[in-house]
């Protein structure tokens, strides 16, 4: 989808056949996951650093981490390059700006939800994040991990998410971050 965009953009500012000059990295997300069930972000922070680094080397102007979570070992990454990383929150919240919205629900991860590496980083712009209740939090979580990442989609979780975000929305969320690639799905 990050791919899809890129390009589309790039082909609206310059016209005709141009398409974005781009490196892709993909990890193996088992690994990733791996570190962050242990709360081991210092090694997941060298992992993706050193991905970072192999980008940088191969001509990167700029990182573009395409996960929300993984944001949260962005220091780690960034000690290790000296190429700027796009935050996914700032241009989350620029989004947020433009449509005239100063309350959301942030959906993603537990770690995305009850850590403030990303929430913090909206609120800075700004904007108030609400987030679901423990239990609502451990379903989004559990939905996340045990079927969307492994491509199972159902009508029940979605229904599940429905009703949180309507939670949500009783709370005062005027609009919702789905902060989880995989929410999307």
């Amino acid at each position: 989808e990050y791919y899809r965009i890129i390009n589309e953009e790039i082909k609206k500012k310059l016209g005709g056949l141009h398409s974005a000059k781009c490196l892709l990295y993909s990890v193996d997300f088992k690994e990733i996951e791996h570190y962050q069930s242990i709360g081991a972000w210092d090694k997941a922070g060298e992992a993706l650093g050193q991905v970072a680094r192999s980008l940088e080397k191969a001509g990167a102007d700029f990182i573009v981490i395409c996960t929300n979570t993984m944001h949260k070992v962005l220091g780690y990454i960034q000690e290790m390059i000296t190429i700027p990383i796009l935050h996914i929150a700032d241009a989350t919240a620029e989004q947020i700006i433009r449509q005239d919205i100063r309350s959301v629900g942030l959906l993603g991860t537990k770690y995305t939800m009850e850590q403030d590496f990303y929430k913090s980083r909206i609120a800075s712009h700004d904007i108030n994040v609400i987030v679901p209740d423990d239990d609502e939090r451990e379903l989004i979580n559990n939905i996340i991990y045990q079927e969307l990442c492994l491509g199972e989609i159902k009508q029940s979780s979605k229904n599940i998410y429905k009703k949180i975000i309507n939670n949500l929305v009783d709370r005062g969320a005027e609009g919702i971050i789905l902060g989880c690639t995989e929410i999307g799905l």
